[in-house]
């Protein structure tokens, strides 16, 4: 149960991360950077196990490189929330 807490505030300190990193008026705030912060998480540590090979979800540790996927998978994220929510935000879709 720890393990999942450690990640969700890994998470949340990756989205906020992220909001930083990438500049742009999809209009989430810092709540929403967090939020999609603990998914980007998950999502990093997802593709860093297929492509390490060592597969979904293998590794518990919490440590600098930890850190470094889940702040790509925030930005990760962050950038494709962004493209989504921008399309939404300016009108409705395309003009």
């Amino acid at each position: 149960m720890l393990e999942i807490i450690g990640w969700i505030v890994l998470g949340a300190i990756a989205g906020y991360i992220a909001g930083l990193l990438v500049k742009g008026d999809e209009g989430l705030g810092v709540i929403g950077h967090i939020v999609l912060g603990i998914i980007g998480a998950f999502v990093g540590g997802a593709l860093w196990g297929i492509l390490t090979g060592r597969g979904i979800g293998a590794s518990n540790d919490l440590n600098i490189g930890s850190i470094v996927v889940a702040v790509i998978g925030a930005v990760i994220v962050v950038v494709v929330a962004g493209m989504v929510m921008g399309n939404r935000r300016v009108g409705g879709g395309a003009v």
